[in-house]
């Protein structure tokens, strides 16, 4: 290669001297050539293992170091418009006139709700006070109906009880044989106890005439007169009865 490129050389400049340039070029191939040789058995020859006992402990890892923050960009002001001043010829503007103060608006006072609130309760309490008059009103009339009717049963009642008296005392009457030397006319008192079906169990003197025979003949004839006149309604019928007799009857 080196007589391939030194031929065109040689061939232009035959004059000058090519010794130097041959030595310099053998020189630096034969370089190359021990540089290849020695690179190649360098990089063929196993690694020598080297042995390290660590008494200590590896010093531990440098902190982390953190980023500062990014300064904020400094903000530019815009600087002030030069102010321009007016000419003193100018015409100084008139002042407004101040404008008047609104009155302030009177408010509606507000309706004390105590007063509703006591007429609400006024009128609750007119309504239940009329309420309680009408269902005393009512009582008061269920009330009289009930005693009229009470009245009427038992006025019912004396005027049946009172008939029947009558019908036994006719009876007891027409057996009665009064004595001769009687004078006037008392009144004998008797208690008379009845059965249901008008027979007599017992008569007994209760207040007397003041004359003896008269009394005793009026015990004999209610004796005589059993069994005595029943009620017309079993309602009226009474166990004892008080029968008063006078001779002029």
């Amino acid at each position: 290669m080196s007589a391939a490129l030194a031929g065109p050389f040689l061939e232009l400049r035959r004059e000058e001297d090519l010794a130097p340039a041959l030595v310099l070029a053998v020189v630096v191939h034969l370089l190359l050539a021990v540089v290849l040789t020695f690179g190649v058995r360098w990089q063929s020859r196993a690694p020598e293992v080297v042995q390290v006992e660590l008494w200590q402990p590896p010093p531990p890892p440098p902190a982390a170091v953190q980023p500062e923050p990014p300064k904020p960009a400094p903000v530019v002001q815009p600087k002030p418009e030069p102010r321009i001043e007016k000419p003193d010829i100018a015409l100084k503007a008139p002042k407004p006139k101040p404008k008047p103060e609104p009155k302030p608006e009177a408010k509606p006072k507000p309706k004390p709700a105590a007063k509703a609130d006591d007429a609400a309760l006024r009128r609750l309490l007119a309504e239940a006070a009329q309420r309680e008059q009408h269902q005393f009103a009512a009582e008061r009339e269920r009330q009289a109906i009930k005693d009229q009717l009470t009245r009427d049963a038992a006025n019912a009642r004396f005027k049946g009880v009172a008939a029947w008296v009558d019908r036994i005392r006719n009876k007891i009457r027409g057996n009665i044989f009064l004595p001769l030397d009687i004078k006037g006319n008392p009144e004998a008192l008797f208690l008379v106890t009845l059965l249901p079906n008008g027979e007599v169990l017992q008569a007994r003197l209760v207040i007397s005439s003041g004359h003896a025979g008269y009394d005793e003949a009026v015990l004999r004839a209610i004796l005589k007169s059993s069994p005595l006149p029943k009620p017309d309604s079993p309602g009226l019928f009474e166990r004892e009865l008080k029968l008063t007799f006078r001779p002029m009857d």
